[in-house]
C-alpha cells in the first residue's frame, strides 16, 4: 500500500508539472508491448517517441522491424510455416476422405517463403499505421539510455541524436542464444531458419522448447528427416507430464527421430554436410543445424548500467509489479525484464504502463491463468496449474479427470494419433484452476477455456454446461469420471 501511494503521488505531481522535456514518454523497441504502451499512452494525450531498427524483409541479418520479434521473425511468419507444414499430412488424410490425390503432392518451399515475407510485410505497415494514427512519432535507428531522462538515438547514417522525455519504456524484447561449442558458427537460429533459402533435406534441432519442437514439426512436415536432441527425459521442460510425453509421442509418431539425454558436443562441416557429434558418441549428418536453446534478454547495447538500471544475472531489467525499474524515470516491459515471456503478456504489461503513468489507473499484470499454445503438429495449448504444480501447492487433495480418445477425423482417416485433454481440480473449492489439450486445434479451444478460469469456475460448472457435438470440444463438459485423486506429499516432519 505503502508502494502504490507512492507511485501514486509521484505521477500525480509528474503530471501537473509543465513539462520541460521533448516527450511525455519515449520508448526503446516498437514490438508489441512497445507499440501498445505507446499508442494507449498517446490515446491519454501524452506526446510519445518511439525508435527502432528498421528490418530487411528477407535477412535475418538486422534484428529490427515494427512489429518486433513476435511479427517479424516470431509467432507470425512460424504460423504460417506451421500451417505449410500441415497441409501435407493432411492431403494424405483426405484419401480415406474419398478426395483421389492421382499425382504425387509436391511443395514449393519458395512460394511459401515469398508469402510468408508478404504478410509480414503487409503487417509492418500495419504497425506503423497504428504508431501514426495515434500521434506517435517513429524514428527508425537503435536508442540507447545515456541519462534517467534522456535517449540517444543513432540514425541509420551514423547520426547521433538525443530526446528528453519525462519517462523511458525499454521494450526491446529478447534474442537467440548460442551455446558456445565447438563448430557453433555453422548452426543458426530461428531468426535464420524463417528465411532459408532451400528447404533442409536433413535437420538436427538442439534444444527441448516450444520454438525446437515447432521447427522440428515444421520441417518434417514439409518431408525432411529430422532429428531432435534435448537435455531432459522428454521435452517442453515446465509443461505438464503427462503432456510432455503425449507431445514426445505425436513427433515420434509423425517421424522425427528423438534423442533425449543428448547435448551437441561439436560440429563440422564436411563435403556431405554438417556432420552433428554428441556427448552419447552419436553421429548425425545435417544440411541444417538449429540452435534451438533458449533466449536472452536484449540489453546489451542499452548502455543501463552506466545509468545504474539495476539488471539480473542473465541481462535482464529488474522491475516491480508496476514495470519501474530503481530508477523512477525508467520503465521496462516484455521479454527485456524476463518475467512471462509471450507476446499477449508484453502486451497487457505495455497496457498497464499506460493506465498507471498516463490514465491516472494504477494498473498491475495480473499473471495468473494465462494461456499459452505450443504450435507442434498437433498442437498443445495450456492454462493455469501443471499437474505438478497443483500438488505441490494444494493444500488439501487434487482431483485429475483426463480423456483419451482418437479425433472423429482420425478414425475415418486411419491416422493413430490421439488427442488428450486434462483438468486439474482443487478437491475442496471444487474450482477447476488448470486445464490442458494435446491435439489438432488445442489453441482454439483453450482461449474459451481460459476464459472460465479467469472467472473461477468450478468442475460442476464444466459439468453442467452443455457441449457441442460432435466436436473435440465437448470432452471438457463430459470428463465427469474422476481419473486419480492426489494428495500432497507428507514432508518428514509432517510423518
Amino acid at each position: 500500500m505503502a508502494r502504490k501511494m507512492q507511485i501514486d503521488g509521484e505521477l500525480e505531481n509528474s503530471n501537473k508539472e509543465e513539462s520541460q522535456y521533448d516527450f511525455d514518454l519515449f520508448v526503446i523497441g516498437a514490438g508489441s508491448g512497445g507499440v501498445r504502451a505507446a499508442r494507449f499512452s498517446a490515446q491519454y494525450g501524452a506526446k510519445v517517441g518511439i525508435c527502432e531498427l528498421p528490418f530487411h524483409p528477407i535477412s535475418s541479418e538486422v534484428l529490427g522491424g515494427v512489429g518486433g520479434t513476435c511479427v517479424i521473425r516470431g509467432c507470425v511468419p512460424k504460423k504460417i510455416l506451421v500451417y505449410g507444414a500441415s497441409f501435407g499430412p493432411e492431403l494424405e488424410d483426405a484419401r480415406n476422405f474419398g478426395w483421389e490425390l492421382n499425382n504425387k503432392i509436391d511443395f514449393n518451399w519458395k512460394k511459401l517463403l515469398h508469402k510468408k515475407t508478404e504478410e509480414i510485410i503487409r503487417l509492418n505497415g500495419i504497425y506503423k499505421r497504428l504508431l501514426s494514427n495515434a500521434g506517435v512519432k517513429l524514428y527508425e535507428g537503435e536508442g540507447k539510455v545515456v541519462g534517467p531522462n534522456e535517449v540517444e538515438l543513432t540514425q541509420l547514417d551514423g547520426t547521433k541524436i538525443c530526446y528528453s522525455a519525462k519517462h523511458v519504456l525499454i521494450a526491446t524484447g529478447s534474442r537467440s542464444e548460442r551455446p558456445d561449442i565447438p563448430g557453433q558458427e555453422l548452426a543458426i537460429t530461428s531468426d535464420e531458419a524463417l528465411s532459408l533459402d532451400e528447404l533442409p533435406k536433413r535437420a538436427v534441432v538442439l534444444g527441448g522448447g516450444y520454438i525446437a519442437v515447432e521447427f522440428a514439426s515444421i520441417w518434417r512436415g514439409m518431408g525432411a528427416t529430422v532429428d531432435l536432441c534435448f537435455r531432459k527425459e522428454l521435452p517442453l521442460t515446465y509443461f505438464d507430464n503427462e503432456m510432455r510425453a503425449a507431445v514426445a509421442r505425436n513427433l515420434e509418431g509423425r517421424g522425427i527421430n528423438l534423442h533425449p539425454s543428448t547435448n551437441l558436443i561439436e560440429l563440422v562441416k564436411t563435403e556431405e554436410g554438417i556432420r552433428v557429434l554428441t556427448d552419447n558418441d552419436q553421429e548425425i549428418v545435417a544440411d541444417i543445424v538449429l540452435f534451438a536453446t533458449g533466449r536472452i534478454p536484449t540489453t546489451k547495447r542499452l548502455n543501463l548500467q552506466a545509468v545504474g538500471v539495476e539488471l539480473d544475472e542473465i541481462g535482464a531489467i529488474k522491475v516491480d509489479e508496476y514495470s519501474r525499474t530503481n530508477i523512477p524515470s525508467i520503465w521496462a516491459i516484455g521479454d527485456v525484464t524476463n518475467r512471462m515471456n509471450l507476446t499477449p503478456v508484453a502486451l497487457m504489461e505495455g497496457t498497464c504502463f499506460a493506465k498507471t503513468v498516463f490514465g491516472g489507473q494504477l494498473s498491475k499484470p495480473d499473471y495468473s491463468n494465462v494461456p499459452t499454445a505450443v504450435f507442434c503438429v498437433p498442437p498443445l495449448s495450456v492454462v493455469g496449474l501443471t499437474e505438478e504444480e497443483a500438488i505441490e501447492q494444494a493444500k488439501g487433495d487434487v482431483l485429475i479427470f483426463t480423456s483419451t480418445f482418437n479425433p472423429m477425423r482420425n478414425t475415418i482417416s486411419g491416422r493413430q494419433e490421439k488427442t488428450i485433454m486434462k483438468l486439474v481440480v482443487d478437491a475442496e473449492t471444487d474450482k477447476v484452476i488448470g486445464a490442458s489439450m494435446c491435439g489438432p486445434d488445442a489453441a482454439e479451444i483453450m482461449q474459451g477455456i481460459a476464459i472460465a478460469l479467469k472467472c473461477g469456475a468450478t468442475k460442476a460448472m464444466f459439468d453442467s454446461t452443455v457441449g457441442i457435438h460432435p466436436s473435440a470440444a465437448e470432452e471438457f463438459v463430459t470428463m465427469r469420471t474422476l481419473t486419480r485423486r492426489v494428495s500432497k506429499p507428507k514432508t518428514k516432519l509432517q510423518e
